[in-house]
Order: C-alpha cells, then sequence, then structure tokens
C-alpha cells in the first residue's frame, strides 16, 4: 500500500480539484460549496487555495502547509475507497480521504451544514 500512497502524495492537487467540481455539479451542487468544504477542512482562503492550484502542489505539500485542519476532522467517519476514514493510520492519507469524504457527502445531496459538522 505504501507505492500507492506514495503515488497519491505525489499526485497534484490541481489535477483532482476539477474531478471534485465536476463530481459535485453533476450532482447539482456547485464549486462555491466544494470551495467551501476545503476552506473548512484545512484553513485555507480562496487566494491561497488558487496559489496551490496554480503552483500545482502535490497532496504531501497542500496538506503540509494547510493552516490548520479542522479539529471537526475527527467526526468525519464512514467507508470511502474501501476504507473507513476513522481508521487509517497514515494521516496524510486520512486527510486526503477526510477531503474525499466530504466531496462524495456533497455530491449525495447532504445539507452543507451536516456535511460541515455543524
Amino acid at each position: 500500500m505504501k507505492s500507492d500512497n506514495t503515488r497519491i502524495y505525489r499526485m497534484s492537487f490541481a489535477s483532482v480539484y476539477p474531478h471534485y467540481i465536476a463530481k459535485a455539479e453533476k450532482k447539482g451542487r456547485t464549486k462555491a460549496e466544494v470551495d467551501e468544504i476545503i476552506f473548512w477542512l484545512t484553513g485555507y482562503n480562496a487566494k491561497t487555495l488558487k496559489q496551490h492550484i496554480d503552483k500545482k502542489t502535490d497532496f504531501e505539500t497542500f496538506f503540509a502547509q494547510a493552516p490548520q485542519l479542522n479539529p471537526n476532522a475527527a467526526k468525519i467517519t464512514g467507508v470511502i475507497c474501501g476504507y473507513r476514514v476513522e481508521e487509517i493510520e497514515d494521516k496524510l492519507m486520512q486527510k486526503v480521504r477526510y477531503l474525499d469524504k466530504l466531496i462524495d457527502e456533497l455530491a449525495k445531496g447532504k445539507a452543507m451544514e451536516k456535511i460541515l459538522r455543524a
């Protein structure tokens, strides 16, 4: 599994970001909602998110430079990509899967306050 993780970590966030948006929009949600989820999880804002997208920052750097992982991220539970997010031991992979899980919840029609663990 280590080689899969390395591949994911080195993948640019910018290459995956359009897929998050497409998944959301296909289900009637918006880019603004995707961005709100990213801001909530990472502490980035529109300017800093755009900088990472423009630089094609990899996932490892994206999460390492995040201003602050939301303290409520630990409340994100459930299965994504065949793994229970709360049981993933690799902390970086867990953060990547947290984001995947939140985008998945958005695409499934969950209310934003529930997605953002308000």
